[in-house]
């Protein structure tokens, strides 16, 4: 995609007396597993260090922003809700996925995948009483999101959000109309889990560089919600689509990304050796662009109708080698 022009980062917000960095709050540099802290993105609250940056990302949105979001908001009140007495027994949990998936979809999701909520998928303060979460991801409006780093593609954001939100609350309310319990999940303002690392397990797609999930329908333009439910259900695998095949070598998002928060290599953040962006230098410049969004759109997954053709070429090429995605990288494919 050609960005459309593009804000400097100078004069973007900016903290008298800086908080604790915001990389080693997501536990940058840690090689032991341990549960995600609060850093930005929770709604109503203010006992984090990034609080202030968080309420001023929310007051400096215009109106048609907002207006998405209250619209959301208020449509979310549906995510939990009484469960129907009479319960459905489930004795095969294979056919009870299928049946999900395919409601699901009846609903309006593009992409539906399950897996088992693990301990670090749930912030520090958080206890949650449901084991499967089903991830689902609808994408934005290609057209719309083009426009990034502006508002017409934040308010895009937060439309799709209202969507796939959508596609959650009546699959919760389905499942507990049939007598199981079901909490449905959002953008990550109103959560309590992982969206991004739950949706990988569940076969939706796998990280980019970028720190956003790529699935080979509709690339990183994508945006993700959870149903959490207790109804037994047979669980999806992750996939491998050749994603680091083309990150490891491809720098379109690290060149792009006015801040320079995107690396090259992979680090150990929380146990896991993985890409990760800078905390520090995105999200002022985050803040201040209505969600920025320009490394997901500008990546080449991103492209309409490239993904599968993509992911073909780079699984080829990888067996064709006998390499391992690292290897690859270094022929990797021009962008």
């Amino acid at each position: 995609m050609k960005l459309h022009d593009t804000p400097s980062t100078e004069n973007l917000p900016t903290y008298r007396t800086p908080p604790i960095s915001g990389n080693q709050i997501n536990g940058l540099g840690i090689k032991e597993k341990n549960r995600p802290k609060r850093v930005f993105h929770a709604l109503w609250r203010t006992d984090f260090p990034w609080a202030g940056m968080n309420a001023f990302f929310i007051m400096n949105n215009p109106w048609e922003l907002l207006w998405e979001a209250l619209k959301y908001r208020w449509n979310m009140r549906r995510s939990t809700g009484p469960v129907a007495r009479q319960r459905v027994e489930v004795n095969a949990p294979n056919e009870m996925a299928q049946q999900l998936k395919e409601k699901a979809k009846e609903f309006g999701t593009g992409i539906v995948g399950i897996t088992e909520i693990m301990p670090e998928d749930l912030y520090d303060d958080v206890e949650l009483n449901y084991r499967y979460a089903i991830c689902i991801g609808v994408p934005m409006r290609r057209e719309e999101m083009l426009h990034v780093p502006h508002a017409r593609a934040g308010q895009e954001v937060q439309r799709c959000y209202g969507e796939v939100g959508g596609v959650a609350i009546e699959l919760a309310e389905y499942i507990r109309s049939i007598g199981w319990p079901a909490y449905a999940y959002g953008d990550p303002r109103s959560t309590d889990i992982l969206q991004i690392p739950l949706a990988i397990r569940a076969g939706l797609g796998q990280l980019g560089k970028h720190g956003s999930i790529i699935c080979k329908e509709y690339g990183s333009n994508v945006r993700l919600s959870t149903v959490a439910t207790n109804i037994p259900l047979a669980l999806d695998k992750p996939i491998d689509i050749g994603v680091d095949d083309l990150c490891i070598g491809c720098r379109r998002c690290t060149m792009d990304c006015p801040p320079n928060a995107i690396t090259d290599k992979k680090q150990w953040v929380r146990g896991e050796y993985r890409w990760y962006v800078d905390f520090d230098k995105c999200v002022p410049y985050f803040t201040a662009t209505y969600g920025c969004a320009i490394c997901i759109e500008v990546c080449p997954w991103s492209e309409p109708d490239r993904g599968t053709k993509l992911s073909q070429m780079l699984l080829v090429k990888r067996n064709k080698n006998g390499s391992s995605p690292d290897r690859v990288g270094s022929l990797t494919y021009r962008v």
